[in-house]
């Protein structure tokens, strides 16, 4: 409990303090966003039409991921240390809520969806894999969607380092925009998990679990020649997945990609690979093609164009006044937050399903209700982070040291 007390008081600055921040902020409106639906619905009625708080949250975690995940990757210089540190980062704490909720829906206090008629084999092959939302296979947990385009944005990171392509961020970023905007002035769009429905979602699941596996393991190989193939391997299965087998729209999932391409961009540009006019121009072209395309697609079932546009421009707008703030002094509740961060989006949605399916939701708003559920929310984080993510990083780096090529 005093560590989550000094949470409150100034850090100093620091290197990545200010993605810790964004991180925090991010977390922090994903939760209301989600925590509205129970304890403020009339309120999330009137606001999501012009502020679509859930879309928020995700692009600025998906800029902040941009900016980190190519670091870390450079860093080590090594494919195979660079997916022992993710899996040991995102899995273990994935392991453990998936495992809570499927205990806790046994238990008949924390109601699951119907996954029927996917075998349960396909289900949780597709969830082991964390391509879920991109292969036709419905998410455990709602949010468990974001974590897809993580890993394609992973796969795509490594194909680019191995084939020497990877400080290209900036014309990456510009790429998919472009093409993003295209798709729709030109009109393409397909029904959501297209390939699912064409070759059926067994198949696909099957077909893209071991293309990620022979990908993994040729990416990490000895051998150059592998490598290469590996990283190519699993650059085209996202590349494939992305546009064509998700259930947000063509557009938009081209969109997110960029989006943390452009975060990519920044770093480069502050550990001087590209000029900062290259890094500027980009995301402003980046949010030209995102905006425009949002415009043109017009409203969808999953939001306003006005919502989603408001949205994308206050993320980008707030990962701007990040890096603005970067050598400043920040409150280390926001840095907390943001060290917590994956604890915060991972719980608070179990939480949710289990006042859901016991209390139920509220028939009146009641802002109290919303500020106590972060007060219970966050001492659980706090204790999943020191209980299972800091320890299994620790694991992580350690194996990492010792497969370390000499």
């Amino acid at each position: 409990m005093s560590r989550f007390l000094s949470a409150f008081s100034v850090a100093g600055p620091s290197r990545l303090g200010w993605l810790d921040a964004l991180r925090g902020i991010a977390a922090l409106v994903v939760v209301f966003d989600h925590s509205s639906y129970t304890f403020m619905a009339d309120f999330r009625r009137e606001l999501m039409p012009y502020f679509n708080t859930s879309r928020y949250g995700i692009m600025v975690f998906f800029l902040v991921s941009g900016y980190i995940i190519p670091s870390s990757l450079e860093r080590r210089g090594c494919v195979r240390t660079f997916w022992i540190g993710r899996i040991f980062r995102v899995y273990p704490l994935w392991a453990a809520v998936v495992t809570t909720l499927l205990a806790l829906n046994a238990l008949g206090i924390a109601e699951i969806r119907d996954f029927s008629p996917q075998s349960a084999t396909s289900l949780m092959v597709a969830h082991a894999t964390m391509l879920q939302e991109l292969l036709g296979t419905p998410n455990l947990l709602l949010v468990l969607w974001t974590l897809s385009y993580e890993m394609s944005f992973y796969l795509l990171v490594v194909a680019l380092f191995t084939v020497r392509f990877h400080r290209r961020s900036a014309a990456v970023a510009a790429i998919l925009a472009v093409l993003a905007a295209g798709s729709v002035a030109a009109g393409v769009a397909f029904p959501p998990s297209a390939l699912s429905g064409l070759f059926g979602t067994g198949p696909v699941i099957a077909f893209a679990s071991g293309t990620m596996g022979i990908a993994l393991c040729c990416a990490s190989a000895g051998s150059a020649v592998l490598r290469g193939f590996g990283g190519l391997l699993g650059g085209v299965l996202a590349l494939a997945l992305v546009p064509f087998n998700g259930i947000v729209p063509l557009w938009e999932g081209l969109v997110i990609l960029a989006v943390m391409f452009v975060g990519t961009t920044v770093y480069r540009a502050e550990n001087s690979q590209c000029t900062w006019r290259s890094a500027a121009g980009t995301a402003v072209l980046v949010a030209a093609c995102a905006v425009g395309s949002a415009s043109w697609w017009g409203d969808g079932d999953h939001f306003t164009k006005l919502g989603w546009i408001v949205a994308f421009l206050l993320a980008v707008s707030t990962f701007g006044a990040g890096l603005a703030l970067r050598s400043q002094c920040l409150p280390r509740v926001l840095t907390g937050l943001g060290t917590i961060s994956y604890s915060v989006y991972l719980v608070h949605p179990v939480l949710l399903t289990v006042i859901d399916s016991t209390v139920g939701r509220r028939q009146q708003d009641s802002l109290a209700l919303e500020v106590a559920f972060f007060i219970a929310l966050l001492p659980v984080c706090l204790l999943t982070y020191r209980y299972i993510e800091a320890p299994s990083q620790t694991w992580g780096r350690r194996l990492a040291h010792r497969m370390q090529p000499s």
